[in-house]
């Protein structure tokens, strides 16, 4: 059985082919960053407009990469939901085109079951139940995972997404976007005990994250830090940088390295209490702060410490792609063959805020 996949949830235009729901043929993915760059952060609207401009080249070459037609797929598959209302619909709408064009069943995924299902493209006997931790850009939500396509909802955060607190702080710093990877590589010359920010809610029974007080505590020691004239790095909220000294270099990288370490601590720290509590037998890691290098180190020593294993997507994987979205759609296919025959995907809909308990809605 061929899947396409489509991703345009957020600011990357994907598409991908999987084979039986495990072998990626292709995964082409279309990065927005050189478009947001200048912004800090993504543009609606510009993320809306690029999807339209390249959904279908992407599509065409993740056929072609795949050495296989149109006619030769056997599923679409589409990202409903949650994310940005107008890059989601630009992707529903070419599914739901496809398919009624080409009389093939249409399957709708939740992005995050797509995050969670990537792990199974590489490891296709992850041991249950498991925990599972979403941790992204959009995202920083705690799952127990009885079985494959059951979830139960343990915590989320109640404000700001760990990624999205990683992007803020680079544009702070205005080490340019996507943050996160560059506060990572930076953050691994400075020291992580130099300064103490925030583990909000570490204390608490809850599986709830909070991540804004963190970014609030790093904005402000910022805003106070002056060179060795006495000069304010900072005034009025805006940079004003300073020549390149191994003076401010040293404190750049002091405060990234001590964020990381307190938004790395609280996931790592409520992700091995779920485990606990659950019993679970194994721990999942997806999203694209799956990729940071501390957050793994740590999860893998919690691992260790709990003995479960540990598993983590390729870095490809972690960020938004579609060949995670067909692997999902592989398994919702199977499960409820009948369910995606017929009509019923003309009535499909993007929906920004989707939940996992809905996720078959059309």
């Amino acid at each position: 059985m061929l899947i396409l996949g489509i991703e345009t949830s957020c600011d990357e235009t994907a598409a991908a082919v999987v084979a039986d729901g495990i072998e990626v043929r292709s995964n082409i993915i279309a990065s927005q960053h050189a478009i947001h760059a200048a912004y800090g952060g993504v543009v609606p609207e510009l993320a809306c407009r690029s999807h339209i401009e390249n959904l279908q080249p992407v599509i065409n070459a993740a056929l072609e990469q795949a050495h296989v037609t149109l006619h030769e797929i056997d599923v679409i598959a589409v990202t409903q939901g949650p994310g940005l209302v107008g890059a989601l619909l630009v992707g529903v709408s070419l599914a739901k085109a496809l398919a009624y064009g080409l009389g093939k069943p249409l399957v709708p995924v939740h992005h995050l079951e797509g995050h969670i299902s990537s792990i199974y493209l590489e490891y296709p006997s992850v041991p249950s139940p498991y925990v599972a931790l979403v941790v992204s850009g959009g995202h920083s939500d705690l799952y127990y995972c009885q079985q494959r396509g059951h979830y139960v909802v343990l915590g989320r955060t109640r404000d700001d997404a760990a990624g999205e607190c990683f992007d803020k702080i680079a544009k702070m710093l205005h080490l340019g976007y996507p943050g996160g990877p560059l506060v990572d590589r930076l953050a691994q010359q400075g020291d992580s005990t130099a300064l103490h920010f925030p583990r909000a809610m570490l204390d608490k029974e809850t599986f709830d994250f909070s991540f804004s007080g963190v970014k609030t505590a790093v904005r402000t020691h910022m805003l106070q830090m002056t060179d060795v004239q006495g000069t304010r790095f900072f005034q009025d909220d805006m940079f004003w940088p300073l020549p390149v000294s191994l003076e401010w270099e040293r404190c750049r990288n002091n405060i990234l390295a001590s964020f990381q370490q307190a938004v790395v601590e609280v996931l790592v720290a409520k992700t091995r209490r779920a485990v606990e509590q659950t019993e679970a037998r194994a721990i999942v890691v997806v999203g694209g702060v799956a990729c940071n290098s501390t957050l793994r180190q740590e999860m893998c020593r919690v691992g260790e410490r709990e003995g479960v294993p540990v598993f983590f997507p390729s870095p490809i994987l972690c960020t938004d792609n579609a060949a995670m979205i067909a692997c999902a759609a592989a398994h919702r296919y199977q499960m409820a063959l009948q369910y995606y025959h017929g009509q019923c995907f003309l009535k499909l809909d993007a929906q920004p805020n989707l939940t996992l308990s809905n996720v078959h809605s059309c």
